[in-house]
């Protein structure tokens, strides 16, 4: 089954199974999608797309598995905190962005929601493809659906990984409608300042070593280090969302503040300027 999706400026089609036939924009100079999937080691801090992209080709092979080792079962409760701040309903239409291989996106689908799951990684994608939900290839900055097509939006450990922040924001809110929701888990910082001196100087550099023994490309996980430890805070990333032209924000704390979870309204068209709130209690 393809189920075909509005574009703009690009044709892209949403594809179950193994049936990928997109073509999409990847940030400056463009990258056709195609079933040959090529293999970077790792990216740079600059998150060149195309680079970024090549490497999560690379880590695909395993992924979930490393995940839940790396984190020792966390992702699993932060996946259930992020599917119960969405509250996806029946009816409702939600894009999962960065959605990798779709675990995110099939919990979500479970409410009754329509829920598609949108990666600019091939190689995530095909590693989902037994999962029974939409995909589609697609680039964060260039998303190939019309002006407020969504009632809720949200990433999962990705958006650190776009070249541009800001203006990911700015296109996620284009394509959900006024009213409609944001939620963003990802890695942050920890509020224990005992801990979190542990977690910058020693854990984030122990990553790599463990990836050894259970990924299919170690070194990608040298850059996914450096990519959490130079992440902006938790009130540093609410105001970047606010700057993007969402309202209501307000993040909580997970697991000490190692993840935390950020949630955001598009406002109405006649809406007043953003605000950043308080955190939430979390965990």
């Amino acid at each position: 089954m393809t189920t075909v999706f509005e574009a703009r400026n690009s044709g892209v089609s949403a594809v179950q199974g193994m049936s990928i036939r997109a073509r999409v924009r990847m940030g400056s100079g463009g990258w056709g999608a195609s079933l040959r999937l090529s293999s970077m080691s790792r990216a740079g801090l600059d998150k060149n797309p195309r680079e970024v992209a090549e490497m999560f080709d690379g880590v695909a092979k395993g992924y979930d598995r490393t995940n839940s080792v790396m984190t020792l079962g966390f992702d699993r409760r932060w996946r259930e905190w992020s599917r119960r701040v969405l509250d996806a309903r029946a009816g409702e239409r939600v894009l999962d962005l960065a959605a990798g291989t779709a675990v995110s996106t099939v919990e979500y689908a479970a409410s009754g929601a329509w829920c598609v799951a949108a990666d600019f990684s091939l190689g995530m994608l095909l590693g989902g493809a037994h999962r029974p939900v939409p995909k589609v290839a697609a680039d964060a900055l260039h998303l190939p659906f019309a002006d407020n097509s969504f009632d809720a939006v949200t990433v999962s450990f990705g958006i650190r990984n776009f070249s541009d922040t800001e203006a990911a924001l700015r296109e996620m809110a284009r394509v959900v409608r006024p009213g409609g929701r944001l939620v963003i888990c990802e890695v942050s910082t920890p509020t224990f300042r005992p801990f979190r001196f542990v977690y910058m100087r020693y854990l984030l550099k122990i990553l790599p070593f463990i990836a050894r023994f259970v990924s299919s490309n170690p070194d990608a996980y040298k850059y996914l280090a450096e990519s959490m430890r130079t992440w902006p805070d938790q009130r540093a990333l609410g105001e970047i969302i606010a700057r993007a032209g969402w309202d209501d924000i307000a993040w909580m704390n997970l697991t000490g503040g190692m993840v935390a979870l950020h949630r955001a309204i598009k406002p109405e068209p006649a809406g007043e300027t953003a605000t950043v709130g308080e955190p939430e209690p979390g965990e």
